[in-house]
């Protein structure tokens, strides 16, 4: 019996370990990155367009139909003759059977094919960066999420520290009025202060939950509920960004920036695919079949023909209303609008790294400033409970420093957290964010 138990608990030891597996940063991505669904969904639609990178699909190669039929007809027919008099024969049975194979091949149109050739590797090319702006996003979102989860996480403490040193204050006031020291007023004002604490504690257990459910829907993990245990319990972030590094690479790599030019070469293989009917095209086709006739009257009872066909077609058009025009000109338009679109993206851009890049220097120094605020604020407090303990300080007064703290560790988390967000924004709009993977 006693084996059987102990086989029980290392069968089952390794489902303990998992469900209390403790996720850094780069285990969250990692699960993410082969759970997520819409990373999966992404990448299906990126193997669609793999898939239609082929010379076939862009029209090099022949098509080769394989046919077969049979058709019949039943007819009356009244024949005048010319030496006067008629023949009259009604219900004639004529039969047709066929089968044969035929090739049509477009040799040439204009460069059409191998502008539509051009076109297809250029949507292959923007499946790559669909997919990877996909990826982009979803780290950026997952890591602002986690760095969130931990910020709750520090806030929760920050409010239970809180709630404790409510408690010693409602302690010490109702041991003050039991003996006839205090008063009923101060015990009172001392417990709406407690509870209001312990109600703020509440509601930041549902704000934390809230950000863990978040996460987990992010990883797409199977219990949604599970208890996440990340082993990060501080914000840290890149004090050494260099502006010129960010600044280069978001305009060598950025995502939006590069799906904004291939927006600019599908018009320009769009205005390409207009111009080829400027020109002639040249078509072949071939086949071998076989063809049956049966007839009812006549000399000629059947009739079989078993061979090869070919031919070549060479045409233009000469007129079409004036669409081919039309549509030559629409895509000049629409190559002018896609060249817009890329400058606009481009000055976009930059403005928004300009104001991600102040936020960023400006956050940092937050940080250094709610430090200190927050090293002072410690001593005040320090200083105003003793005081109190000495009945030397008020309720309200000590309630004040108490707040002072509070708020202080509340400013400070906040700067922190800014200053990560503005770390992320940086890294992702300069095509960096994937070493958070690394």
């Amino acid at each position: 019996m006693k084996k059987r138990i102990l086989f029980i608990i290392l069968l089952l030891t390794p489902l303990l370990s998992q469900a209390q597996e403790v996720l850094d940063l780069r285990r969250c991505i990692e699960i993410g990155l082969l759970k997520n669904y819409e990373i999966r969904i992404t990448r299906n639609n990126q193997e669609i367009s793999d898939n239609n990178l082929t010379i076939g699909n862009a029209g090099y190669l022949p098509t080769i139909d394989l046919t077969g039929g049979y058709s019949g007809s039943v007819n009356n027919t009244t024949q005048k003759l010319r030496e006067g008099g008629q023949n009259k024969n009604n219900g004639i049975h004529n039969e047709l059977l066929n089968a044969g194979v035929n090739l049509n091949w477009t040799v040439f149109d204009g460069f059409n094919i191998q502008a539509n050739h051009s076109k297809l590797k250029e949507l292959q090319q923007m499946g790559e960066l669909n997919t990877r702006l996909t990826i982009e996003n979803f780290i950026g979102n997952l890591t602002s999420e986690y760095y969130n989860y931990i910020q709750q996480s520090i806030r929760l403490k920050n409010m239970q520290s809180a709630v404790r040193l409510s408690k010693e204050r409602f302690r010490i006031t109702e041991a003050r009025y039991e003996i006839g020291a205090g008063s009923r007023l101060d015990m009172q004002q001392a417990r709406v202060d407690l509870n209001s604490d312990s109600s703020k504690l509440i509601k930041q257990y549902e704000i934390l939950h809230t950000s863990r459910i978040a996460l987990n829907e992010m990883m797409s993990l199977e219990d949604i509920n599970q208890q996440t245990l990340i082993c990060d319990t501080a914000i840290t972030f890149d004090r050494l960004l260099d502006r010129e590094t960010i600044f280069k690479t978001t305009m060598e790599s950025n995502t939006f920036l590069l799906l904004s030019g291939k927006n600019r070469n599908l018009g320009l293989l769009d205005l390409k695919m207009a111009q080829s009917e400027n020109y002639p095209y040249l078509r072949l086709n071939a086949g071998y079949g076989y063809n049956k006739n049966l007839y009812d009257t006549g000399s000629i009872s059947s009739q079989r023909n078993l061979g090869f066909t070919y031919g070549v077609t060479i045409g233009f058009n000469i007129f079409n209303g004036f669409n081919r025009k039309r549509k030559q000109k629409n895509a000049k338009i629409e190559i002018m609008n896609r060249e817009l679109e890329l400058e606009q993206t481009n000055l976009s851009l930059k403005a928004d790294l300009s104001n991600m890049w102040m936020a960023y220097k400006n956050n940092i120094k937050l940080v250094d400033l709610e430090k200190q605020n927050l090293e002072t604020a410690n001593e005040t407090y320090d200083i105003a409970i003793e005081r109190y303990k000495l009945g030397d300080l008020s309720g309200i007064e000590l309630r004040e420093a108490q707040n002072s703290l509070l708020e202080a560790e509340e400013r400070l988390v906040q700067a922190e957290y800014s200053t990560k967000l503005c770390e992320i924004s940086l890294l992702q709009i300069s095509g960096q964010i994937l070493n958070y993977s690394e």
